[in-house]
């Protein structure tokens, strides 16, 4: 099975990047090749990864994670993603997939969060955590975003999510916004969803997490705002922290009723 999706993505990754193909047909030519990737997402390897870590005993606790309450009962994963981020009452917090996967490692089977918070992506347990978030996304696919906004701190974290997309800073004076809030603009070929728009939101969040045919990597969504802080030469926030959840809760609720298609394929 392994090898069946490696040599799809790897004759997909091929015809993508052929010489023959001109920059202006980049973007036809990569939506053949999600095309391609359809019955065969390399993400399916992580997918298979994760389903093994929720099942496994692991951390000093030697506990597994199906208990793990996700917002629909414990050891729930059907449809859980597609309403997260929500808030927690056990925890007081809102939270998205991959602080409430944290807090499951921790609190079941003694993970320290500090060892996830303060590791590197694709790493160690963050690297696991990865794999799970793609276990349990794949669960949500074809199903609709349906982020409830009704509670009070759900609506803080909105307001501050979309304080966060507009503010600039750093030494390039960027913001989310300053590419994310026009139609039909592009970096190279890609082509840049308007996030102010439902539609935009939609198409941003419903496709992250995602497998990237650049890098040949799994990313999270926690991993692709931290990389979109860095590219605008600002400080890289924290791991799971209350900025990046915030841009989550920001995004998925404005893009509520979108078709989830995780895990996605992207550039």
């Amino acid at each position: 099975m392994k090898k069946q999706l490696l040599f799809t993505a790897v004759s997909a990754a091929i015809a993508l990047t052929s010489p023959v193909a001109s920059a202006a047909d980049d973007e036809l030519n990569f939506d053949a090749y999600r095309e391609m990737l359809a019955d065969g997402n390399p993400a399916e390897l992580y997918e298979m990864e994760g389903e093994e870590l929720w099942r496994t005993a692991r951390g000093p606790k030697n506990a597994t994670l199906e208990q793990c309450d996700l917002g629909l009962g414990p050891g729930v994963v059907e449809g859980a993603a597609a309403q997260l981020p929500r808030h927690f009452a056990d925890t007081g917090k809102v939270q998205d997939l991959e602080s409430r996967l944290m807090h499951c490692m921790e609190t079941q089977q003694g993970i320290p969060s500090a060892e996830i918070i303060g590791g590197r992506f694709l790493q160690g347990e963050r690297g696991k955590l990865a794999a799970l978030v793609a276990y349990v996304v794949t669960h949500s696919k074809g199903k609709p975003v349906a982020v409830d906004l009704s509670h009070p701190k759900m609506k803080e974290m909105y307001d501050m999510g979309e304080r966060v997309f507009f503010y600039r800073t750093g030494v390039m004076d960027f913001a989310c916004s300053s590419c994310h809030s026009q139609d039909d603009k592009r970096i190279r070929a890609t082509r840049l969803p308007n996030i102010t728009k439902p539609e935009g939101a939609a198409e941003g969040w419903s496709s992250w997490p995602a497998y990237r045919v650049s890098n040949s990597q799994f990313w999270t969504m926690q991993h692709r705002l931290w990389d979109c802080f860095r590219q605008q030469r600002t400080a890289e926030p924290v791991f799971a922290s209350d900025v990046t959840i915030a841009l989550s809760v920001f995004m998925a609720g404005k893009g509520n009723g979108a078709e989830a298609k995780w895990p996605g394929v992207k550039r």
